[in-house]
Parts: C-alpha cells; structure tokens; sequence
C-alpha cells in the first residue's frame, strides 16, 4: 500500500499574497508583503494593529455569486479554496463519478463561530450543546463529493497533517481522489487580544511590511493572518494517465510532540528534530537531496532559535549549505493554515527554480546560524523541498514534496 506514490494535481488559495496561483508565485518571490493595517473592525486599544489580510473572496465554479456572499465568512474561504482547486486538477465536472475525500485543518471553527454570533447579539457560546453541521461535513455536500471526510486541528502544523492523512487514504484505496488543506480566519478581536496578552505578536504597528521579521536580531512577535490553501492529491499513475499537470509529489511527512508546554517551544531540539528524520525516512532521501528548507520561523525571539537548533541537530553541519527562508515575512502567519500556505510555497519554489526570501532580514540573529536567502529570491536547481511546521502544544511536523 504504501508503493502507492501521491502527487498534487490542483491548488486553491486565498492568501494575503493573492488568490490565483500566478499571482501569489509573482508576489512571493517578488518580496512583496501582504501585511497593512487592520481595518474591518477597531483594533486600536490591541497592541498589535497590523495583520496578513485577504481581499474580497472570490466564488468558486457552480455557485451563484449572490448566494455564495451570504454565507459565513469562513465557510466561503474553504468552499472557494477547494471547489477552486478541483477546478485547477480538471476534475470539476468528473467529481461526481470519484469517491473525492476531504481533510481540512480548521483548529478555530467554533471558536470564529461563537465569536462572530457574540459580536451580534448571540448566546451560542453558552450552548455549545447546540447542534451544528460540522463545515467538512457541509462542504462535503456543497460540493457534491462521496468520499470520507475528516477535521483536523493540531495549530500550525494541521495542514501538514491533513496533508498526511489524505495521502494515507490515498494509499489505502479509500478514496480516487482527495481535497486536503486548512483555512483560517484567525485575524480577530478574541485572537488578537490572546495572542496579544501572549506578548506573542509584534508591537511595529508603524510599518506594517517590515514588522514580520523571521532571523532577524530585531524581531519582536509574529504578524496573524488569514486565508487558506487546499490541494488535490491522486495517485500518480491516475494522474498521469489522465494527463493532468503534476505540481509535485508528497515525498514524506514526519511528525512528534514536545509535550513540553502550551506555548513555548521545547528547549530540547530531539523532539522537532525527530519529527524532520522521520520524514527524511519516510522520503527514502538524505540530507543532500534537499534543496530547500521553508522554515516554520514565526519572528517570535524563542521560536526562531529554537527551530534553527533542531535544524542543526536534524540535518548536522549540511545545513549550512541548504537555502532557507521564511515565507512568513510576507504573508504574516496564518495559524491553522499555515502549514498548508508553505506547501504552496515550496510547490512554487520546485515549479520556478528559485528560493523565496526572508524579507526583513536586515540583522541575522547569530543563533540563528543558517544559510538565510534574505531580502531577495535566489535562483536555484530544486528537487526537493522540506516545510517544517510546528504548532503550540508541541505538535512538530515536517512535510517534503518533489519535483514529480
């Protein structure tokens, strides 16, 4: 079963960088911020007033307009993410002949939920014995799809997992085709007055392209976001044999836990590491077959040394010469879809030929001891690429995807 090889085949995204793939590729290695002023609701007694923010979302295929724009916001996020990458695979119109799955990372469904119906006079979050349709389940029949479906919410890392787990089902023979990915709508009063009590988030409210600062001796907390992206994984035989374009293929996943803390990284580095050895394994490659490393790094002054120090006890002294970079710079971190954000990142850099930067990295932190691409993109031959996501609670994954 596990011979059964993966590939992705369709990307839908709504990020602060853009919606089409084109356009967020361009941006990305551009060195374009998505990051400004927050302004749909008033964040001014927060200490951090600036987010990764995404514009109007647009309306997948097969929905009317007006009737897609009355729905929840977050709702409309994920509906757009996958019915728009099922277009982008070729398989709208076969979806209703495919057993398609669905695996979404959604950490903070109820809790956007609640807070949204507080916000307008509800009492929901009193009774959250109220039944309410899980959104997997709803998108499932919104888009007219037969095969299992499953949320995932492991923080920052839930995308990886959701990746992981379609591609099991996959391999299983459970489904033809599945829809794995996350979205989140974490920019919000409740999230910014958490992570802002945290002492988690920025305080360079006056320049909001150059607050988010991975690496850099500078930075002082990460940027929130919003957004999602979500992906079409099949076999790739099956994709092959219908010609489809082949973005890359799952290559490995790995994961561990800290269980150290909530919300501080573990001071030891075996448990991260343990997590990047296991998909490295899992990949059947070495150390030298990676050709990028998309860094979790947050900009948080704990966070970015600590994951430098599992770099180094993952990879050993190789890891000097492998290009690293921190896409968070750009688009601000989008909590639960994260990892699924940076999987896209590394399919841009597999289908371009060139490494994104760390923008605002002005001042390397020297403990941070890697081999940065700062600033600007750097043309390089990709093979494979390695994302590391690693969540609060300790929840340490690593994805590696290659050039299929």
């Amino acid at each position: 079963m596990s011979a059964v090889e993966v590939g992705i085949t369709g990307v839908g995204a709504v990020t602060p960088l853009g919606h089409r793939y084109e356009e967020i590729a361009d941006r990305l290695l551009a060195g374009q911020s998505g990051v400004r002023r927050i302004e749909h609701f008033d964040a001014s007694q927060h200490p951090c007033r600036i987010a990764g923010l995404i514009d109007t979302i647009p309306c997948p295929p097969g929905v009317e307009p007006r009737v897609f724009a009355q729905g929840p916001r977050l709702e409309q996020l994920l509906h757009a993410c996958c019915g728009l990458a099922l277009a982008d695979a070729g398989l709208w119109s076969a979806r209703s002949e495919l057993r398609v799955g669905i695996v979404l990372g959604m950490g903070a469904e109820w809790l956007i939920r609640w807070e949204d119906d507080a916000f307008a006079g509800g009492d929901a979050m009193y009774h959250p014995e109220r039944p309410h349709q899980p959104l997997v389940r709803l998108l499932q029949e919104r888009l007219g799809l037969h095969g299992p479906v499953a949320s995932v919410a492991a923080a920052c890392a839930s995308g990886n997992y959701a990746i992981a787990q379609a591609r099991r089902w996959l391999q299983l023979g459970w489904a033809d085709v599945c829809l794995a990915g996350a979205g989140d709508l974490g920019v919000s009063r409740l999230a910014l007055a958490g992570f802002g009590n945290l002492r988690a988030l920025t305080r360079r409210n006056d320049n909001a392209a150059a607050a988010s600062r991975p690496f850099d001796r500078g930075r002082d907390g990460f940027v929130a976001a919003e957004g999602g992206a979500v992906f079409v994984l099949e076999p790739l035989t099956a994709a092959r044999r219908r010609g489809a374009r082949l973005y890359a293929a799952i290559a490995g996943f790995g994961a561990s836990s800290d269980a150290y803390h909530m919300v501080i990284p573990s001071p030891d580095p075996t448990p991260g590491a343990t997590a990047i050895r296991r998909a490295l394994a899992d990949a059947r490659c070495n150390v030298d077959d990676i050709d990028y490393i998309n860094a979790h790094a947050t900009s948080t002054p704990v966070g970015d040394i600590a994951e430098a120090r599992i770099l180094h006890a993952a990879l050993g002294p190789e890891v000097k010469s492998i290009p690293v970079s921190s896409s968070k710079s750009m688009s601000g971190h989008l909590l639960t879809a994260a990892a699924a954000f940076e999987a896209l990142v590394c399919l841009i850099a597999l289908d371009r030929q060139a490494v994104p930067p760390t923008i605002n990295l002005e001042d390397p932190d020297p403990e941070c001891d890697l081999c940065h691409v700062a600033q600007t993109a750097r043309p390089h031959r990709l093979r494979s690429a390695l994302s590391n996501s690693f969540g609060f609670g300790g929840s340490n994954t690593c994805l590696i995807v290659r050039a299929a």
